[in-house]
């Protein structure tokens, strides 16, 4: 087994201005390179903004012009996967031989989604998973994943997987996670409390896995002017204060949690320790029950239209 030297970035988009969150997503990743980390990972929907403290004018019943236009420069500074945007990406990846771990706003068709990607150290594109539950009024604004990006992406220094925010609350979520054998498990956030800490802990104890998590230090003076967060206008107002850390198979901290503004935070993870810790309990394997319990996971990938046309030769069948 060998060990891999990983970091979470704390830090904010420039939100709403994908351009610049790009290139400040460059200089943090050229930084963790520096670092010597080969693992990176960054926040939930980091390029190129979590909402935080915006309602997009919305109801029960109504919504005004002005949560329409907010929608707008929201849709307008998310990215296609794949696109340019991930290209900019795969590029800072390959210049610091990263493995890389980006919190996005994916664009489809009309719908926005909330979605982690993971690139290899040449810059390719190795896959990506949208966030199955939004929480709460994450709703309003972006759609749902589905089963066929549940992925775990097979690397040279191990198993990658992300499991996005609140998703690490659905314990049948993680179960089919550990099932894959998830070994560097990350955990993009824009949780902030106390009690993310703990989840953490847990998640790496009960995986037998190690946890990278990554929060965003976002005040309002990274918002635009017009942002109107229920928090006010004062620049200095903090709308979400991190609480980044990495944690140990056996649920020891490694790094952080960190409060203290934006930074870089890092650890050395030996990979035996994985095999070390499942010794005991494979949550998945040994220590499981197939007898009583079994999971049925649907990875299918689901559209809302799907074209068949009946050949009138040789009866029903469905034409690509």
């Amino acid at each position: 087994m060998h060990s891999v030297r990983a970091a979470v970035v704390q830090a904010a988009p420039i939100v709403f201005d994908l351009s610049r969150t790009l290139d400040k997503l460059a200089q943090l990743a050229a930084d963790a390179a520096r670092h010597g980390a080969s693992l990176v990972l960054f926040p939930e929907a980091f390029v190129s903004a979590y909402p935080k403290g915006l309602d997009f004018g919305a109801r029960v019943g109504m919504r005004s012009p002005e949560g329409r236009e907010q929608f707008r420069r929201y849709f307008a500074s998310a990215i296609e996967v794949p696109g340019p945007a991930t290209e900019a990406i795969g590029k800072a990846a390959r210049a610091g031989q990263l493995h890389l771990v980006v919190g996005v706003i994916e664009r489809d068709g009309g719908t926005l989604y909330c979605t982690v990607l993971f690139f290899g150290p040449d810059g390719s594109l190795l896959g990506k998973h949208r966030k199955l539950m939004p929480t709460a009024m994450e709703r309003l604004v972006w759609g749902f994943g589905d089963g066929s990006t549940l992925t775990a992406v097979d690397t040279a220094i191990g198993k990658l997987g992300a499991v996005i925010c609140w998703e690490n609350y659905m314990p049948l979520l993680r179960m089919a996670m550990y099932a894959k054998g998830v070994q560097l498990y990350c955990a993009p956030t824009a949780d902030d409390r106390e009690t993310w800490l703990p989840t953490m802990r847990h998640v790496a104890l009960e995986g037998r896995c190690f946890v990278l998590s990554a929060c965003q230090y976002l005040t309002r003076a990274d918002c635009p002017p017009d942002y109107p967060a229920i928090q006010g206008d004062d620049p200095k107002t903090v709308l979400m204060r991190g609480g980044s850390c990495i944690v140990g198979p056996l649920g020891q901290v490694l790094a952080g949690p960190s409060f203290e503004g934006e930074g870089i935070l890092t650890a050395e993870l030996d990979l035996a320790e994985i095999v070390r810790g499942k010794y005991d309990f494979d949550v998945a394997g040994h220590y499981a029950r197939p007898d009583v319990f079994r999971l049925l996971v649907n990875e299918a990938e689901l559209r809302s239209v799907v074209r068949e046309r009946k050949s009138a030769l040789e009866g029903d069948e469905s034409v690509r």
